[in-house]
């Protein structure tokens, strides 16, 4: 399956859930789109209904397709550690998501959209695949062309903060993924748990 790339607050308002994690997109309209989206309308899911949403949500957050989403869970499934909390540790892990996690674009679109253009270094080496899994410890760099860029210099002037889990310094550019995040620096809203036992339900 493809990666979705039609309107991101149509999207959110099926999921009822934010995937850019900012609410702008539920604030006029929290209801599904459509006809049959009435503001007073209860939809009820079945159990399957409630994890295949669940998994639509990480997934669309995430901005990867189906069959990476899909390879990722099966590598959380033979780490150590908890599945569901390997899972996300494994997403957040991703380059486009650090570049994201920096303060180097608004959206993890953007920020794929960034390392796709090749604007990345990661250890000194320029790294395209948006993909690519980043280890604790990497450094990562804007390449010396893009630092005085209008789009790079709002989108960190626009970052209040960056979770402890990274760093990054504005004057030179360069940032570190210090360690993986802990569960509890990640969105509260994930139940990793749901998106477990769809894929468990499947085999």
């Amino acid at each position: 399956m493809a990666r979705y790339t039609g309107p991101v607050w149509k999207q959110s308002r099926r999921l009822n859930f934010s995937v850019l994690e900012t609410g702008e997109e539920l604030a006029k309209r929290p209801y599904i789109p459509g006809q049959h989206g009435a503001p007073n309308k209860r939809i009820k899911y079945s159990n399957y209904g409630q994890q295949l949403a669940e998994k639509q949500k990480i997934r669309f957050t995430y901005g990867v397709n189906e069959r990476q989403f899909s390879n990722t869970f099966d590598r959380a499934v033979k780490a150590k550690g908890v599945t569901g909390t390997v899972f996300l540790q494994l997403l957040e892990s991703r380059l486009d998501n650090i570049v994201y996690r920096m303060g180097l674009a608004r959206t993890r679109r953007g920020a794929r959209q960034f390392v796709n253009h090749g604007h990345v270094l990661v250890n000194g080496k320029k790294v395209d695949i948006p993909s690519f899994q980043v280890k604790p410890g990497s450094t990562i760099e804007v390449k010396e062309n893009m630092r005085n860029n209008r789009v790079v210099l709002e989108a960190l002037e626009a970052t209040l903060n960056t979770p402890a889990f990274v760093t990054f310094d504005k004057n030179t550019m360069k940032g570190t993924y210090v360690r993986l995040p802990e569960r509890n620096e990640l969105n509260a809203d994930f139940n990793e748990l749901l998106v477990v036992e769809y894929y468990n339900r499947k085999k």
